[in-house]
């Protein structure tokens, strides 16, 4: 089914819903990588993410008694909202079975596209075997999220736009869950240009596809523990992973740790909100040094609630020593508190929280505890706020920051 007319086809189908995701090069991952980096924000959809690509064009393949039975999928969330805005476009009713962890605003989005949500699972997995239960149950038609080749045509329509405005891409970098958005791109990507590189990303905890790939064979995780919500899928697309065993060239993996650095980095160096599964691309670029090579990374989705998007940030300036906190002892006496203040603002830190602890010590004269969380520049200014407090006689010691 995947074939080049088929894509062509999906191509058409799926501008009638899809925005113009125009690539953003990146000046800063350029740099930073030594190649030619070049963003593709699917981000940016009307749904938050290209998986209304994929749903829209397996509902439009379905006939009128299909859809006339009801739609009904399981997913994450971004799958959630595509299978809910097409059935909406095609009149058709949509039943969504999402993990229980599912962020809220991918939930309550979904609601707002017309869609019934029944929460059940904490993984994806559990949630699919609900709505296969249902489907049953009910007589609904199937949405498979990634397992299906006429959803992994829609998706992969993001390889003809890359191509169409980079002919002369070398690398792709696909976000890879269940496989069905890396099977269309590498696909139609190595139809297009059969010397093109194909490299699918993974979180660490959550690799299936590459564990599968080195056994030969589709697998099951024992478990999955990722931030990348969207991508924690235990088993790989049984129908789509003769594809992916022959079209991919790579696979990478990338832990939780660098998707919080990967957010800043489009925070603050490209104004864009990128959820965790989508910053997957962003990491794996960073793999990629001194190739000199043009690259193109898939940004998957954009669908990120904000207690998330707190977090995220408030990990990632403490990853990266913009936010720390020492732990220092003074005498219990007037005048000491301000002291330590000076010396942190003589070397410009700014201090956001304090706690003052006097029963460190019997001999309170002695020493009392002052906990101290500030704000640096980076490393360098924090290990020099450090020094300077060393110097001054007050031994810190660094300790976990809890905000």
């Amino acid at each position: 089914m995947l074939t080049l007319d088929r894509f062509e086809e999906a191509c058409k189908k799926v501008s009638e819903v899809t925005l113009e995701t125009k690539l953003v090069y990146s000046d800063f991952l350029s740099e930073q990588t030594g190649n030619q980096v070049y963003l593709k924000p699917e981000n940016i959809q009307f749904t938050g993410s290209y998986k209304v690509r994929g749903s829209y064009f397996k509902i439009s393949t379905l006939s009128d008694e299909e859809r006339s039975r009801g739609l009904i999928t399981a997913s994450a969330g971004n799958h959630a909202q595509g299978v809910a805005y097409a059935a909406k476009c095609f009149g058709c009713k949509a039943v969504i079975v999402m993990p229980t962890t599912t962020p809220l605003i991918k939930v309550n989005r979904t609601k707002n596209y017309g869609a019934e949500v029944v929460l059940y699972g904490d993984v994806y997995d559990e949630s699919y075997q609900k709505a296969c239960e249902l489907a049953e149950e009910n007589g609904y038609t199937f949405i498979h999220p990634f397992d299906d080749p006429a959803v992994a045509t829609g998706q992969g329509t993001i390889a003809m736009e890359i191509f169409k405005e980079l002919p002369l891409v070398e690398t792709i970098l696909v976000p890879m869950g269940g496989g069905g958005l890396a099977t269309g791109v590498s696909v139609l990507a190595k139809l297009l240009n059969p010397k093109i590189r194909v490299i699918g990303v993974e979180p660490a905890g959550a690799a299936c596809i590459k564990a599968s790939l080195e056994a030969g064979e589709v697998k099951t995780l024992d478990t999955v523990n990722t931030i990348a919500d969207g991508t924690a899928v235990k088993t790989p697309g049984a129908k789509i992973f003769p594809y992916l065993k022959d079209h991919l060239d790579e696979v990478l993996t990338v832990e939780d740790d660098e998707l919080i650095a990967a957010f800043l980095d489009m925070v603050e160096n490209h104004k864009m909100i990128v959820e965790n599964a989508g910053l997957l691309t962003v990491a794996a670029a960073k793999h990629l040094k001194g190739e000199n090579k043009r690259v193109a990374a898939i940004l998957s989705g954009g669908n990120m609630d904000v207690i998330t998007m707190s977090s995220v940030v408030q990990q990632g300036l403490i990853l990266r020593d913009r936010i720390f906190t020492v732990s220092v002892l003074l005498p219990d006496k007037p005048g000491e508190l301000h002291r330590v203040a000076g010396v942190i603002a003589k070397e410009q830190g700014n201090v956001i929280k304090l706690e003052h602890n006097q029963f460190v010590s019997t001999n309170r004269n002695a020493a009392v505890e002052l906990v101290i969380t500030m704000e640096s520049f980076g490393t360098e200014h924090k290990e020099r706020i450090i020094a300077t407090l060393e110097a001054e006689g007050y031994r810190p010691r660094v300790v976990r920051t809890n905000l």
